[in-house]
């Protein structure tokens, strides 16, 4: 049975809206997109690599399936190790209102919750989430991320779509692994360990 894992583009204090150009998601008034830019380097490059040959398939949101959909199909270099790999394998679209999809290998899925078990049997290794704000408060709040990779970039935006909403489910993590761009990007990926514990450190 394979695994969700998302991968994700966060600022410090924790927005991940578009990370990737500006007009990419200026909802909400966004006016900081294409903060991910300044901070590319090789060592990025060799994460996201590296996170993109673990996929099977994709489960994205229909946003972020919009802009992909966008400008993957253009990089046609079958030596492109993301493009290859997204243009390749399978989509599924959380949508309640699209009825097609356009980009090769791609379907929909109504209703992620109940299917999200069936998609995990289909795959052997990874269902892979990227982007995807509005379906990760889906995902987070029923507890179905097996795997988080958070790649924190050293800017502060205010204001934006975050991560973590206030619905998400509690729990422990175990860190797996990190490593540090020459660029000051933090990447860091957490598995899933266990329910949340607790303590204190009071006297009494």
């Amino acid at each position: 049975m394979g695994d969700v894992t998302v991968t994700t583009f966060v600022s410090l204090d924790g927005v991940m809206q578009a990370p990737g150009a500006p007009t990419e998601d200026t909802s909400g008034d966004f006016r900081h997109g294409g903060w991910v830019f300044p901070h590319a380097d090789a060592d990025m490059g060799s994460i996201m690599i590296d996170i993109f040959s673990r996929a099977d398939a994709f489960l994205l949101g229909r946003g972020t399936y919009e802009i992909f959909a966008s400008h993957w199909p253009r990089v046609t270099d079958p030596n492109d190790p993301i493009a290859a790999q997204l243009n390749s394998l399978p989509k599924h679209v959380a949508s309640r209102s699209r009825a097609s999809l356009e980009w090769q290998n791609s379907s929909v899925v109504r209703d992620v919750p109940t299917e999200i078990e069936a998609l995990k049997r289909r795959y052997p290794r990874e269902i892979q989430v990227h982007g995807s704000a509005g379906l990760l408060q889906t995902l987070l709040a029923r507890d179905l991320v097996d795997e988080y990779r958070v790649l924190i970039f050293p800017v502060i935006l205010g204001t934006g779509k975050r991560l973590f909403g206030p619905d998400a489910a509690p729990g422990a993590l175990a860190l797996q692994e990190s490593r540090t761009t020459g660029k000051g990007v933090v990447y860091c990926a957490y598995r899933r360990s266990g329910t949340l514990r607790t303590g204190s450190f009071a006297l009494d």
